[in-house]
């Protein structure tokens, strides 16, 4: 499997952040990791091998980043602003640092050929990420697989709500985004998995699902939101088996 490791300076984050690249082509993926994470995770955990005939292919390329949780949504120590800002310098950094170095790194790969947009994915609080960043930026990604997210914002800033907790917080942004919204239509012009398991530390992400089913349901985008067994636990195992078992229907 042919990789690439990048340390970069963030202008966003006033920092170097690291990212590392699987395969030499294909369908770009982006991977964000669980909470508080480092873009080794996925590949220390399995989840890179669980696709590698994809990788291989030349049908998949994932491109694996670090997280800023520990400055947002982990944080106890700055007070809620302070977060919620943090997370939107993490927003920039990656729809304006990250994203055209997905597309200049692909392209070197794949010629001139560049895809309209890019799928993301992760679990647990990756998949928070995932969610969350796809349907702020449908214009960007064209689709997510989102395993085991919380998808309301609360879950991590409790009481506290301003105008960026909403924007962070799918269930209150779909609930109030009007059906006519512009970006109704661009959902339901995109690939939406949305997958968790009924056993071991699945909820709230149980509760969190299916209220994003009927958000989705309402507003008539076709999404493909998965109930797994009560035998399916929250953690990386069934994740190892979900990523390939979806991922073969996108690439």
């Amino acid at each position: 499997m042919e990789t690439a490791y990048f340390n970069e300076y963030s202008h966003n984050l006033k920092r170097n952040m690291e990212f590392k690249v699987y395969g030499h082509g294909g369908r770009p993926c982006l991977v964000f990791p669980s909470q508080s994470g480092r873009f080794f995770d996925f590949e220390n955990n399995g989840m890179v091998h669980s696709v590698k005939e994809f990788i291989d292919a030349g049908r998949l390329q994932l491109f694996c980043i670090d997280s800023n949780d520990d400055n947002s949504w982990s944080s106890t120590h700055w007070d809620n602003r302070k977060r919620i800002e943090a997370h939107e310098d993490y927003y920039n950094y990656v729809c304006n640092e990250v994203v055209p170095r997905i597309f200049e790194i692909n392209a070197q790969y794949n010629g001139d050929y560049y895809y309209s947009g890019l799928l993301t994915t992760g679990c647990s609080m990756g998949a928070t990420h995932a969610l969350n960043f796809f349907l702020r930026r449908p214009d960007i990604f064209d689709g997510v697989i989102a395993l085991s997210g919380v998808y309301d914002a609360s879950y991590f800033f409790h009481d506290y709500f301003d105008d960026l907790v909403y924007i962070n917080s799918p269930i209150h942004y779909l609930e109030g985004m009007n059906n006519d919204y512009y970006y109704v239509d661009l959902y339901r012009q995109r690939q939406i998995i949305v997958c968790v398991g009924q056993g071991a530390w699945e909820e709230p992400m149980i509760t969190d699902t299916a209220r994003i089913k009927e958000l989705l349901e309402y507003k008539k985008v076709p999404a493909w939101i998965d109930f797994w067994g009560n035998d399916v636990n929250h953690d990386w195992p069934w994740w190892r088996v979900q990523l390939p078992y979806f991922m073969q229907h996108l690439v």
